[in-house]
C-alpha cells in the first residue's frame, strides 16, 4: 500500500496505494468539510488543480446529510464526483474544538450539535462505522486531541484511553470491512499519536499504537496552542519512533514554511483549511508571500496574482479584476482566490518532490523558508 522511492537524511518520497488511485508523497490533502471546498469549489475542480486527496470531516457529514443517506448513494466518491483518494477524520478534533458540548467517558464522547443542540454520541465503534458508511479510502481512528498546554497527569490518561479506543477502531473495521453491504471492503486504518509535547508520552504512545501494524499514523494534537518550535521539537524525535514502511500524516498543519520544516523532519501527509480560509478572505499565496488582494494598490494591477503560476485564475484574471469581486461583494471572486491558492499548494508539494527527486530539496528549503509565509 505504502511504498517509499527515495530517501535521503529524513526526506522521503514515496507512493501510497488505495482503492481509488495511487498518490505521490509528500502530500497536501484538500479539506472539504462538507464534502465541498468552502469558497464553492467542488470535487471537479478539485481534480483540474491536481488536488491528489480530498479529506472530508465525519462529524459535519454525519450530522447533514448523514452517513447513512450517502451510502444509500454510493458513498462519497459518488456522492461528490471525486475520481482519487478520500481520506476522512474520525471526528475526535470535534472532541478538541467542541469542548463547551461535549462530555468524554471511556466508552466515547456524548456531544451537542452545534447546528440545533441535539445529544449526539460518538465512540470508536460509531465513528468507524460512520467512516464505513462514507466509503473512504483512509478511515482515522478515534482520538482524543487535548488543548495545549495540558498537565501531564492528564495527557498520560488522555493518552491512554486513545489507545484503548484504537484497539476498539482497528476491532470495529476489520468486522465492517467484512460486512457484504460495505461500499469499501479495502478501507485503511490510520491511528493517532497524542501526548501534548511531553516527550516521554509521545514516545511511549507511539511505540504502543505502532504494535497494531496499521496502514499508516498520524501526529495529532499540534497546532493546536503550541508553538511552532515547540511543533518542530516534537516531530524531531516522534519520526524516529514512526514505521518507516508506512506514512506519516502531520495532522492540521500548515503553512507553507510548516510544510517546509516537516518534510524535512520526514512527514508524508498534510491538510490544513488555511489556503481555503485565507483565499477566502483575500490572503492569496505567491512564490513571494502572501498578498492581500483587497488593498487598494492592486485596483488598476493588470498582472496576475502571481507572475509564476499556472493556475486557471493566474492565466486568465487580473490582481484588478479579482480585488474588484471581493469589493463588490461577488461569490466568484472567493471561489477564484480559493482555487488559487489550491493550486498553489498543491504545485508546491509537486515541486517539494521534484526537489526529492533531484536531491535539491536544501536548495529548495532555503530558497523558500521565511519567503513564503511572510505578508507582502
Amino acid at each position: 500500500m505504502f511504498e517509499l522511492i527515495k530517501t535521503q537524511k529524513k526526506l522521503r518520497l514515496g507512493t501510497l496505494t488505495t482503492t481509488n488511485g495511487t498518490v505521490q508523497t509528500p502530500m497536501f490533502m484538500n479539506v472539504a468539510t462538507s464534502a465541498a471546498i468552502k469558497g464553492g469549489v467542488s470535487a471537479i475542480d478539485l481534480m483540474s488543480i491536481d488536488c491528489q486527496v480530498q479529506l472530508c470531516n465525519t462529524y459535519h457529514l454525519h450530522l447533514r446529510p448523514s452517513d447513512k443517506i450517502i451510502k444509500t448513494l454510493g458513498g462519497l466518491h459518488s456522492f461528490t464526483s471525486f475520481k482519487g483518494p478520500i481520506l476522512t477524520d474520525s471526528g475526535g478534533f470535534q472532541v478538541f474544538s467542541l469542548s463547551k458540548l461535549r462530555e468524554i467517558s471511556e466508552k466515547g464522547v456524548q456531544f451537542k450539535s452545534h447546528i440545533d443542540g441535539k445529544s449526539i454520541f460518538m465512540g470508536p465503534e460509531e465513528s468507524m462505522e460512520i467512516q464505513s458508511n462514507l466509503a473512504s479510502d483512509i478511515a482515522m481512528a478515534f482520538d482524543e486531541c487535548i488543548e495545549n498546554p495540558a498537565t501531564y497527569d492528564y495527557t498520560q490518561k488522555s493518552c491512554d484511553r486513545t489507545t484503548r479506543w484504537l484497539y476498539r477502531c482497528k476491532q470495529s473495521l476489520e468486522h465492517l470491512n467484512a460486512k457484504s453491504d460495505t461500499i469499501n471492503k479495502n478501507q485503511m486504518l490510520f491511528g493517532i499519536n497524542q501526548g501534548s509535547t511531553y516527550q516521554d508520552l509521545r514516545i511511549k504512545h507511539m511505540e504502543d499504537i505502532s504494535k497494531l501494524d496499521l496502514d499508516g499514523y498520524a501526529i495529532g494534537g499540534l497546532a493546536v496552542g503550541e508553538t511552532a518550535k515547540e511543533m518542530y521539537e516534537v516531530l524531531d524525535y516522534i519520526v524516529d519512533y514512526m514505521p518507516k514502511n508506512k506514512p506519516r500524516y502531520l495532522m492540521g498543519v500548515g503553512t507553507p514554511e510548516n510544510i517546509l520544516q516537516s518534510v524535512y523532519r520526514g512527514v508524508d501527509m498534510f491538510d490544513c483549511v488555511m489556503p481555503s480560509r485565507n483565499g477566502r478572505h483575500g490572503h492569496l499565496n505567491t512564490w513571494n508571500g502572501i498578498i492581500n488582494i483587497t488593498n487598494a494598490k492592486y485596483i488598476t494591477d493588470s498582472s496576475p496574482i502571481d507572475t509564476e503560476c499556472n493556475c486557471m485564475v493566474c492565466n486568465n484574471h487580473s490582481r484588478a479584476y479579482i480585488r474588484h469581486l471581493f469589493k463588490a461583494k461577488e461569490a466568484l471572486g472567493m471561489r477564484l482566490a480559493v482555487m488559487h491558492n489550491l493550486h498553489f499548494y498543491n504545485n508546491f508539494m509537486k515541486k517539494i518532490r521534484e526537489s526529492i527527486k533531484q536531491d535539491n530539496f536544501d536548495v529548495f528549503f532555503n530558497t523558500y523558508t521565511n519567503r513564503l509565509d511572510k505578508r507582502i
